[in-house]
C-alpha cells in the first residue's frame, strides 16, 4: 500500500512500483503511474491506488452434468489490471488519507466478478456432458471455455481487468461416486495382480520343477555312473583276481616241476649211489669169496671192533679163554 506521510499544510504519498497510484485534485488527474512519489494537499486531494501486478483467484465450485452428477469444479485465473486508470474509475480503489488502506474491497469485487462469470461457463459446458465424458475430456474443454468466456467477458474488460491465464486444477464427483467409478480399474488392476502373481507363482513352481528334474537327472546320472564304477572296479578286481590266480598258478608248476626236477635228481644220485655201493659191495663179495674163513673172521672182528665203544682195559678169564681156544680147535 501507499505510504502517507502528514507535515504541516502539506503531505506526502510514495506507492510501490507494482501499484497505480492516481492522484485526482478538484476533478482533475494530476498524477498518474506506478512507484509515484509526490507532495498534495490532503483537503483537495483524492488518491485511488491500483495493483497492476499478476495476481491469481482461486475457484472452487460445484456443477451439474447431463446424468444429473454433482461434480467439483477446481480451477485457478490468473489475471492483472490491463487499464489501471479505468479500473480506479468504476470500482472503488480510493485510498484513506490517514492510514493509506482502501475505503472499500476493490479485489474482492473482482474476485467475485472472475468466479460468477468462470463458472457461469463451466456450467453451462459441464451441462452438456454426462459425468464419464466430463472426467475423462472435461478438464482441457472446461479450461478453453472459461478461458474464452472471460477474455470475451465485456464487463471484465469495461473494468480494465485482463485475464492472463486459466488453470483447470481438478474435476472430481462425489466421494461414493469416485469410489464406484474407481471400482473397475481396481478390480482390473486387482486382476492383473493376480494375474501376474499366478504368473510368478506358476514360474517358480515350473522353475522348481526343471529344478527338481535336474536334479533327479543328476542322481540318475551319478547312480549310473556309480554302477559303471562299481562294474569297472568288479571287473579290475575279477581280473586282479584272474592275473593273481594265474600267477600262482603258474607259480605252483615252477614250484611243482622245480621239485619233481630236484626229486628226480636226487633220486638218480641215490640210484648212482646205490649202484656204486651195490658194485662196491658186490667187488667186496667177490674178494670175500676167495679168502679163508679165518682170514674173514679176522676182519670181521676188526670191522667190529672199528665199531664197539673205546675199551681202557681188558680181562680175560681162563674160562673165556678155554672156550675160545675149544671154538678154534672145532674149526
Amino acid at each position: 500500500m501507499a505510504e502517507i506521510r502528514r507535515y504541516p499544510f502539506v503531505w506526502h504519498v510514495r506507492s510501490g512500483t507494482t501499484d497505480h497510484l492516481v492522484h485526482v485534485s478538484r476533478g482533475r488527474t494530476v498524477h498518474s503511474g506506478p512507484g509515484q512519489a509526490f507532495w498534495f494537499r490532503p483537503l483537495s486531494a483524492a488518491l485511488s491506488e491500483v495493483p497492476i501486478d499478476d495476481r491469481e483467484l482461486g475457484l472452487l465450485f460445484h456443477a451439474r452434468t447431463a446424468d444429473f452428477q454433482d461434480i467439483t469444479v477446481q480451477a485457478t485465473v490468473a489475471y492483472r489490471m490491463a487499464d489501471p486508470d479505468l479500473a480506479a474509475r468504476r470500482l472503488d480503489f480510493g485510498l484513506e488519507l490517514k492510514n493509506g488502506k482502501w475505503r472499500g474491497r476493490p479485489l474482492e469485487q473482482i474476485a467475485q466478478m472472475l468466479t460468477e462469470a468462470a463458472q457461469q461457463h463451466a456450467l453451462d459446458l459441464l451441462a452438456g456432458f454426462s459425468l464419464n465424458q466430463a472426467l475423462t475430456r472435461g478438464m482441457a474443454a472446461t479450461r478453453d471455455r472459461i478461458a474464452q468466456g472471460l477474455h470475451q467477458d465485456d464487463r471484465l474488460a469495461q473494468t480494465g481487468v485482463e485475464v492472463v491465464d486459466v488453470r483447470v486444477v481438478a474435476l472430481r464427483p462425489e466421494a461414493d461416486v469416485e469410489r464406484a467409478l474407481q471400482t473397475p480399474a481396481r478390480e482390473q488392476v486387482q486382476q492383473d495382480a493376480d494375474k501376474a502373481t499366478y504368473e510368478r507363482r506358476a514360474l517358480a513352481v515350473e522353475r522348481e520343477r526343471a529344478i527338481s528334474e535336474n536334479e533327479l537327472q543328476s542322481q540318475i546320472e551319478l547312480a549310473t555312473r556309480e554302477e559303471q564304477l562299481v562294474t569297472q572296479r568288479g571287473a579290475n578286481e575279477r581280473r586282479r583276481a584272474t592275473e593273481a590266480a594265474a600267477a600262482g598258478r603258474i607259480e605252483t608248476q615252477a614250484k611243482a616241476e622245480q621239485t619233481r626236477v630236484l626229486a628226480e635228481a636226487r633220486a638218480d644220485t641215490i640210484r648212482a649211489v646205490g649202484v656204486a655201493e651195490a658194485e662196491t659191495e658186490a667187488a667186496r663179495m667177490a674178494v670175500y669169496a676167495d679168502i679163508d674163513r679165518d682170514v674173514l673172521l679176522a676182519l670181521a672182528a676188526r670191522e667190529a671192533a672199528a665199531h664197539l665203544p673205546q675199551i681202557g682195559s681188558l680181562t680175560l678169564t681162563p674160562d673165556a679163554i678155554t672156550s675160545a681156544l675149544a671154538a678154534l680147535a672145532d674149526r
